[in-house]
């Protein structure tokens, strides 16, 4: 995990992720799901390509099951945009850097 993409637990999320100034980029994983760790490299180079205009975080569903339920998560990776405290898009299953900027709308 770079370290443009800070891990957030079930007590962190509401101030790292709904309260953020800015848009946040949510990935929903595991660390036993095989197409997590392909989506973290991706999620990664995103970080490193928008880090000063939105913010990434991590958040384990096996660690934070209420968050993860709360949000509708029921397959992973599921990878979450929000902004002022609200799901904009969400994509579900693996993609690359280049389709999540599609999928998300991370780019005007």
């Amino acid at each position: 995990m770079s370290s443009a993409v800070k891990d957030v637990n079930a007590a962190q999320f509401a101030a790292e992720v709904l309260d953020s100034g800015k848009p946040v980029v949510v990935d929903f994983w595991a660390p036993w799901c095989g197409p997590c760790k392909v989506v973290g490299p991706e999620v990664d180079k995103l970080a490193a390509r928008f880090g000063d205009d939105v913010k990434f975080v991590k958040l384990n569903i096996d660690d934070n099951r209420d968050i993860a339920i709360k949000y509708g998560v029921m397959s992973i990776p599921t990878i979450a945009k929000f902004e002022r405290g609200s799901v904009t898009a969400q994509v579900v299953g693996a993609r690359g850097a280049d389709q999540l900027v599609r999928e998300l709308s991370l780019e005007g």
